[in-house]
C-alpha cells in the first residue's frame, strides 16, 4: 500500500516543479518579447530615418533646396520683406519643410537612430551649407518670435558634421570660411 505522506510529498514536488517550469517559460517569453520590441523599435527608427532622408534627397527635395539656396537678401529687414511667411507663403512652406527636415535628422542623430557617417555621406554638405546660409535667419526668428532653442538639433548636427569633415579634410576650414564670406557678401 502507498503511504499518504509519500503521495503528498510527490504531489508537492510535482507542483513545485510545475511552478518552476512555468516561471522559466515566463522569463523566456519576456526575454523574447523584449528582443522583439527592441528590433521593432530599431526597424521603426530606420524606416523613419529612411523616409526623412529619401524625402530630403528626392528630386523635389533637391529642387526646393536649390530654391532656398538661391534666396538673396541684404539684411534682416530685406529678408522679412521678401521671404517672411506673411509675404511669401510658398517660400515659407519650402523653407520650414526644409528646416524641419534638418531638425528631424539632427534629432534622429542625437537619439541614435541614424549615425553621423550616414548623414555625412548622404546629405552632410547640404545640411552644413544650409545652416551657414540660414543661421542668421534662424537667430533672427529666435530673437523675434521663435523659442531660443528653435532648430537646436539642426545646429548641433551641423557642428558635428563640420567636425567630422575637418578630420577628413584639413583644408575644409578655409573652404568653409570662403563660402561663408561669399555668402555674407551676397547678403550685404
Amino acid at each position: 500500500m502507498v503511504d499518504l505522506a509519500l503521495l503528498q510529498s510527490v504531489s508537492y514536488i510535482a507542483g513545485a516543479l510545475g511552478v518552476c517550469v512555468a516561471a522559466f517559460y515566463y522569463v523566456m517569453t519576456l526575454r523574447t518579447q523584449q528582443e522583439n520590441l527592441k528590433e521593432t523599435m530599431k526597424n521603426r527608427r530606420a524606416i523613419f530615418s529612411n523616409n526623412i532622408l529619401s524625402t530630403f534627397l528626392s528630386e523635389n527635395g533637391m529642387l526646393d533646396w536649390m530654391d532656398l539656396a538661391n534666396m538673396q537678401w541684404s539684411d534682416w529687414d530685406d529678408y522679412k520683406k521678401k521671404y517672411d511667411s506673411s509675404v511669401n507663403r510658398e517660400n515659407f512652406g519650402k523653407r520650414i519643410a526644409f528646416f524641419n527636415t534638418c531638425q528631424a535628422i539632427g534629432y534622429q542623430y542625437m537619439s541614435g537612430a541614424v549615425d553621423l557617417e550616414t548623414i555625412y555621406h548622404v546629405c552632410g554638405q547640404y545640411i552644413i551649407a544650409s545652416w551657414a546660409k540660414f543661421k542668421p535667419i534662424v537667430e533672427g526668428y529666435r530673437n523675434w518670435e521663435w523659442s531660443k532653442n528653435a532648430y537646436a538639433d539642426w545646429e548641433y548636427l551641423t557642428g558635428e558634421l563640420e567636425r567630422l569633415h575637418l578630420e577628413r579634410d584639413s583644408g575644409y576650414r578655409g573652404k568653409m570660411e570662403t563660402m561663408f564670406e561669399v555668402e555674407r557678401k551676397a547678403h550685404t
